[in-house]
């Protein structure tokens, strides 16, 4: 038993976007590949766009909250640093 061997097709990103517009099942037939191969591009698109999106601080991943932690924590302390500062020019 031989493996066939076919040319692997490239898709760009923009090309794909306009192709979920239509149903997954549509779009195979059109593409002449598997439903899952699209799906598979969907998840990938939907990972790859959460991962781009700034998160809201505090919101979501523990990073996040610990950034919103560490600005108010260094913020308090370059307050008390300026009253430090004028009271020993005093």
């Amino acid at each position: 038993m031989g493996k066939q061997n076919k040319e692997r097709r490239v898709y760009t990103e923009a090309f794909k976007a306009e192709k979920r517009e239509k149903p997954v099942t549509q779009t195979a037939r059109d593409l002449g590949v598997n439903e899952n191969v699209l799906y598979r591009w969907i998840q990938r698109s939907k990972a790859t766009s959460r991962d781009r999106l700034p998160a809201f601080p505090g919101h979501g991943r523990p990073r996040d909250e610990e950034l919103v932690r560490l600005r108010k924590e260094n913020k308090a302390l370059r307050t008390a640093n300026e009253i430090l500062k004028k009271a020993a020019g005093l």
